[in-house]
């Protein structure tokens, strides 16, 4: 079954957001997590606006880090509790 770039991408954004939540908030530590390339990562972290999440980066460019600071409309507890699923239909 073929999935859709609406999927991947919403699946993509949640666990990015999951990801940035539970600790793996640089884009060294996701890429080392998921092995997504650079721009991908920050173009899905930028993203992550339109689905009203609140996403910010703090500290230092080199050494800073992102903080998700609202989850907007989403359950988190939701997406940890299928984070293993998004992964796997993601491929990561």
């Amino acid at each position: 079954m073929s999935l859709s770039k609406t999927k991947t991408s919403f699946y993509r954004r949640l666990l990015l957001a999951y990801l940035i939540d539970s600790g793996v908030d640089t884009l060294p530590k996701i890429q080392a997590e998921i092995n997504i390339p650079r721009r991908t990562a920050q173009d899905t972290i930028n993203a992550l606006r339109e689905i009203d999440i609140v996403c910010a980066f703090s500290g230092a460019q080199k050494n800073g880090h992102y903080q998700v600071e609202s989850w907007g409309p989403f359950d988190k507890d939701w997406v940890e509790e299928n984070v293993e699923r998004i992964r796997k239909t993601l491929g990561y």
